[in-house]
């Protein structure tokens, strides 16, 4: 199975030592939004879209905190929907979305790719969308999803990978993608577990913010630690479920390699062919 790795959104926010553990206090730091492009038996399907086409010709629905702290870069050429072209592909070839989650910078470009089904676990659909429990003020941009996608949902069951619970994310069609619950970050968070022969590459999403978080001895830089936490709609359960993904990385990192979605790390990882 191939995998494309995207970075659909460079984000550059002030206090590159704060932010990304090296440089300065008053470099401009490095974030992406790594999203998967995988070639499978019904189609691409891609993980998380990152920044979209209206997100970029209307950057105020973003929210102007959210964009002033994070200082997007908002770069057409970067969106998924274009570098899908890139590529070669229609964005019609597209049948798949499966995203971590709804926030603004992995569901984005959502309606860049109207003819997919949008993959998403219940819990995270019932509060984004229908407010039930009502979301903190702001979490979500609605516009993202306002066209009407076609929806496919996901809950807490299915077959047991490493220890964890998963679902066969595109059904008997591509047994070889699971959505893994890891809620935390969201209600409804989720990475995605992708196999490509005798090894696993497990999306975690936002479960995780700095790559150093899954060592032995975890660190975080001080600005992106803050980030997290003030992120976090469980943090008991976030802070869990990363001490299960530590644990995965140490026992099974021979066969399962674990990234983040904005850690330009754990993307260079993967474009350098790490996995």
């Amino acid at each position: 199975m191939k995998i494309h790795h995207l970075n659909t959104g460079t984000m550059c926010p002030m206090g590159r030592r704060l932010v990304n553990g090296t440089g300065s206090l008053f470099q401009r730091a490095r974030l992406v939004c790594h999203c998967l492009l995988i070639e499978t038996n019904d189609g691409l399907a891609l993980v998380d879209t990152g920044i979209g086409l209206g997100d970029i010709g209307a950057p105020e629905r973003l929210g102007r905190r959210w964009v002033r702290q994070t200082a997007p870069r908002l770069d057409p050429a970067e969106t998924a929907v274009e570098q899908v072209k890139a590529l070669g592909y229609s964005p019609a070839d597209v049948r798949h979305v499966l995203l971590t989650h709804l926030d603004r910078d992995h569901a984005g470009g959502v309606p860049d790719f109207p003819h997919a089904a949008i993959h998403v676990h219940r819990a995270e659909y019932d509060m984004a969308v229908l407010r039930k429990p009502a979301p903190p003020e702001g979490r979500y941009v609605t516009g993202q999803w306002g066209h009407g996608p076609r929806w496919t949902f996901y809950r807490e069951a299915g077959e047991d990978w490493f220890g964890f619970k998963g679902v066969r994310a595109l059904g008997d069609k591509e047994p070889d993608i699971l959505m893994i619950p890891l809620a935390g970050h969201t209600l409804g968070h989720c990475g995605i577990a992708v196999r490509s022969g005798d090894t696993w590459l497990l999306h975690a999403g936002d479960s995780y913010f700095h790559h150093a978080q899954l060592d032995p001895s975890p660190r975080m830089p001080l600005m992106l630690g803050y980030f997290q936490r003030k992120g976090d709609m469980d943090r008991g359960m976030r802070i869990a479920n990363q001490a299960r993904l530590r644990a995965l990385k140490l026992d099974h990192g021979d066969r399962v390699k674990i990234v983040n979605s904005h850690d330009p790390v754990d993307y260079e990882s993967c474009r350098c062919g790490a996995h």
